[in-house]
């Protein structure tokens, strides 16, 4: 590794400590840089003033609903290229419809194998984020008067 490449950051966000330190080490191992939160809060506090590589994000959270974390985490321009996969033990279709419909570039549900986990996670950091055709994306909401 030459001296100016940038060490891969990723957020995860797991209200489960265990889950979230196995995910530290795994990332780890790949050569990247784990940052671990057990809430969405610290991961918002983080976020404010960092720019991530990938964000690995929980739905069931203590505090702030994941795919309120996603909302808010899609809703800014800044994040646009940034990739977000969902880990989440709901595994219903519409749970998982309306995470990738909200912008999440990935969804692996729990229990995972952490084989397929971090062929994921490579994944999305050698490819970023894909340009959905306008089929793909939700339709706008409409104006309220």
């Amino acid at each position: 590794m030459s001296g100016d490449q940038q060490i891969t950051k990723i957020v995860v966000v797991d209200d489960d400590h265990e889950l979230l330190k196995l995910i530290g080490m795994l990332l780890g191992r790949i050569g990247a840089q784990p940052h671990l939160f057990l809430n969405g809060r610290e991961a918002v506090t983080f976020l404010k003033n960092e720019t991530p590589d990938l964000i690995i994000l929980d739905l069931m959270l203590p505090d702030i609903d994941g795919l309120e974390l996603l909302r808010q985490i899609r809703a800014q321009s800044r994040f646009d290229n940034i990739p977000v996969l969902i880990l989440s033990a709901k595994a219903d279709p519409a749970t998982i419809g309306k995470g990738l419909g909200m912008g999440a570039d990935a969804y692996v549900t729990k229990p995972y194998i952490a084989n397929t986990l971090i062929d994921r996670v490579r994944l999305l950091l050698s490819t970023g984020r894909q340009p959905r055709s306008p089929s793909d994306q939700p339709p706008p909401p409409s104006p309220s008067n």
